[in-house]
């Protein structure tokens, strides 16, 4: 059982090394030989890494979170109706975080979830540091109908 286990385990740290350590591994070759220094390339690399969001629903609300973000840097969260219209929108600072690569934002939205399937908006993220916008999150927004 305990083999089983660790094979398992063994197996998944793998898939995640593959699925996202790919980036760091070439980040790292590219290192030069004195230690703790970084090449133009890699940190370029890193500076250019792609902002992200993802959602999910915790205590009857639509959470946002993401990374990628600027490590103390303020992050622009909102939600739109795909008309444009904000839902949700609030001003947060990255923050590192064990799992979210670079600096993470995490944030419990007014918005009620889950609610009927279908996308009615989407949600984006701007780091004011860089100046960049995280690619568009299709989003399902409930609505009261009262």
């Amino acid at each position: 059982m305990t083999h089983t286990i660790r094979a398992l385990l063994g197996v998944t740290a793998a898939a995640g090394v593959l699925a996202l350590g790919v980036p760091a591994l070439g980040a790292a070759a590219n290192a030069s030989a004195a230690a703790g220094t970084v090449t133009t390339s890699s940190a370029r690399s890193l500076r250019l890494a792609q902002p992200f969001l993802f959602t999910y629903t915790f205590d009857g609300h639509l959470k946002v979170a993401g990374g990628n973000f600027t490590v103390g840097g303020r992050v622009y969260v909102v939600v739109k109706f795909t008309t444009g219209r904000v839902a949700f929108s609030r001003w947060q600072t990255a923050r590192t975080h064990p799992i979210t690569p670079g600096g993470a934002v995490y944030v419990d939205t007014t918005i009620a979830a889950p609610c009927a399937p279908g996308t009615n908006g989407y949600a984006r993220g701007y780091d004011e540091v860089t100046k960049r916008w995280s690619p568009r999150l299709p989003v399902t927004i409930c609505q009261r109908i009262d």
